[in-house]
């Protein structure tokens, strides 16, 4: 019983020594303060007191960035959010050259949204989120790669915007709306009249066509329920009628 203390504290310091990474996981490992490697996945064994291991995700970090108030560069003050997807891949740059990397990327990311979107003016930074998100993607992965950082993707979720600017581009667009009305309704007449002119000038060339066209009116006439009809006759027509009927000489 005397060496029961003594195989009692040599399983603590066996199991101490012991660790397990999982397959998406890395462990940065420090033997007295200074760097011995990368290790896992799987089974690491270290010297209790002498060694220490920092375990490090490789997965895809989802990150939501807070709102942030952004003041356009047309003098537009807006709320906007954004998530960053990004990954460590360097382990030993994430643990070495920065104290905390998850919360280091979040203020990155807060303090480059502020200053991206602030020289967007609104009307880009409703239509161009798509570029938008790509120079922020850009800039980010430029600052993040020292860290042993990849930004893969971020997008801007959603800009609010005050309650007198959303009635402002309401009749922005209200007023855009009658304009192509009125564009598309000027466009119809304009073609209208061009064919009414081509029509006119080929009954002046072919007088039977007007002819025609009386009788073409007579039948649509005709066939609504009217009860008196007034149709003009062309003074031709009456004009051949009564030569047809004066005496041969």
């Amino acid at each position: 019983m005397a060496y029961a203390p003594l195989i009692i504290f040599a399983v603590i310091i066996l199991f101490s020594s012991i660790k397990v990474l999982n397959e998406y996981e890395r462990g940065v490992t420090l033997t007295l303060g200074r760097f011995t490697g990368v290790k896992g996945p799987g089974l690491i064994i270290l010297i209790p007191g002498i060694q220490q291991i920092f375990r490090v995700s490789t997965r895809v970090v989802v990150m939501d960035v807070p709102p942030q108030d952004v003041i356009t560069r047309d003098n537009i003050s807006v709320k906007v959010n954004a998530v960053i997807y990004f990954r460590v891949v360097n382990p030993q740059s994430a643990i070495l050259n920065v104290e905390n990397f998850m919360y280091a990327t979040s203020q990155l990311a807060q303090t480059t949204l502020r200053s991206v979107l602030g020289q967007q003016e609104l009307d880009d930074l409703l239509a161009q989120r798509d570029k938008i998100n790509k120079n922020l993607q850009e800039i980010l992965d430029l600052h993040t790669e020292p860290w042993g950082i990849k930004i893969s993707s971020v997008e801007v979720k959603n800009v609010d915007l005050p309650q007198e600017m959303q009635r402002a581009i309401a009749k922005q667009a209200e007023a855009e709306r009658e304009r192509r009305a009125k564009v598309i309704h000027a466009e119809g007449e304009f073609q209208a009249s061009q064919k009414l002119s081509d029509a006119a000038a080929i009954m002046a060339v072919h007088p039977a066509a007007i002819q025609l066209r009386y009788l073409q009116t007579l039948t649509e006439i005709s066939a609504e329920k009217s009860s008196t009809i007034i149709f003009p006759v062309p003074m031709d027509l009456v004009k051949m009628f009564m030569d047809n009927r004066k005496p041969q000489a």
